[in-house]
């Protein structure tokens, strides 16, 4: 089940931003034009103008818009004693140096707001008698109202800063999760590739060798002819069949219903090898015992078995004698060993090396593959159970 990718909260793009601050300043200069056309003192629209204004940039210089507005609120003070229209975007100047700047700014324009707060109060008061009992309450009400605007940009910061980071590891989860199946993916075809390789190498290494010899025998005895070409036909099938099984497991819904090959597969194996004109003696555990290795070693000891074969069928010459000896104990110990001419090829070459290599790793064991000291060709593996 694929999960829905993480989304930010919904929140205006950079057009809708830009719209929202020119109505807000455009619906707060419009009183002031009221104000103005009313023919009242003009201080009232030059600082209404001087303090609304700057919110343009409240977002992008926040803590500019914030000083350009404090400053016009300062010269408030020496021509105006009481409180004006425009003073409403002194609240809205520190809730957005809050929220759309710096925390070190946002702890600045606190202090210059609570400054503020009580040169207000004093100046709003002057005509009144200066005691604590009038101007107290008069500045914890300001205060209150620059604290409060402070203390929400700084929550609406912090929680963009928090959902920030939860959106950028959901994200990396997500690259991580896309990673893990894509390896496991890899992985995948890295196994079906190397079954793949021993079906049709073992095959067609079969087929090619009765091919020959019947070939050579069809002239002197049609019934070896006859027989050989049974055998193909058999080896064919087989390799068909098995090719139709690694198949079905690339497609959708059909995982192939015949069972892996384990070690109790291994004497049809050789029975095989040896109808193909092997010269084969062999070592094999008892059925019990096989039967008790747990299905993925059976398969992997099975399959390294028969890619040795087939290497000894490549390699080795057609004259090779071949020894194979399987034990059964707390670890599985495969060996194949032949007295022919050697690999052609330096080991690492091809594929059927490597996948003997994989295979056992799979399991956490190992495979040695080299010629032998007196001739030929040693395969030896061990995989624990």
């Amino acid at each position: 089940m694929q999960h829905p990718s993480p989304r930010a909260p919904w929140q205006l793009g950079p057009r809708g931003r830009r719209y929202f601050d020119r109505l807000l300043v455009a619906g707060l200069l419009l009183p002031v034009l009221v104000i103005a056309v009313a023919g009242t003192d003009p201080w009232w629209t030059i600082l209404g103008f001087a303090q609304i204004v700057p919110l343009l940039w409240r977002r992008s210089r926040p803590l500019a818009a914030f000083a350009a507005v404090a400053l016009a609120s300062a010269c408030q003070v020496l021509v105006i004693d009481s409180p004006i229209w425009s003073q409403l975007a002194f609240p809205v100047a520190v809730y957005s140096a809050a929220r759309f700047g710096t925390a070190a700014g946002a702890w600045t324009a606190l202090g210059v707001s609570v400054l503020a707060a009580a040169v207000a109060t004093v100046d709003w008061s002057s005509s009144l008698s200066l005691t604590w009992a009038r101007l107290l309450p008069n500045f914890l009400s300001i205060s209150a109202i620059v604290i409060t605007s402070w203390a929400l940009g700084t929550v609406g910061r912090t929680r963009e800063a928090h959902v920030a980071t939860l959106l950028d590891r959901a994200e990396q989860a997500e690259r991580i999760a896309e990673r893990e199946v894509q390896l496991a993916a890899q992985d995948e075809r890295s196994r079906i590739a190397r079954e793949m390789h021993d079906v049709v190498a073992h095959g067609l290494s079969v087929i090619v060798v009765q091919a020959d010899g019947a070939r050579y025998a069809a002239a002197k005895d049609p019934d070896v002819a006859v027989r050989t070409l049974e055998t193909i036909g058999v080896t064919g099938r087989e390799a068909l069949t098995e090719m139709r099984r690694l198949l079905g497991l690339l497609r959708s819904g059909d995982s192939g219903v015949r069972p892996q090959p384990g070690l109790g597969d291994l004497p049809h194996l050789l029975d095989e090898a040896r109808a193909a004109g092997m010269d084969l003696e062999a070592k094999l555990p008892d059925p019990e015992q096989a039967a008790s290795v747990p299905e993925g070693v059976g398969l992997a000891a099975y399959r390294i078995v028969q890619e040795a074969l087939t290497n000894v069928r490549k390699h080795a010459g057609p004259a090779a004698a071949v020894r194979v000896a399987v034990e059964v104990g707390r670890e599985v110990l495969l060996e194949v060993c032949d007295d022919g001419r050697g690999a052609a090829a330096p080991p690492g070459d091809g594929h059927g090396l490597v996948g003997m290599r994989e295979r056992a790793a799979v399991h956490g064991g190992s495979v040695q593959a080299g010629p032998a000291p007196g001739g030929g060709f040693t395969v030896r593996a061990r995989i624990p159970r």
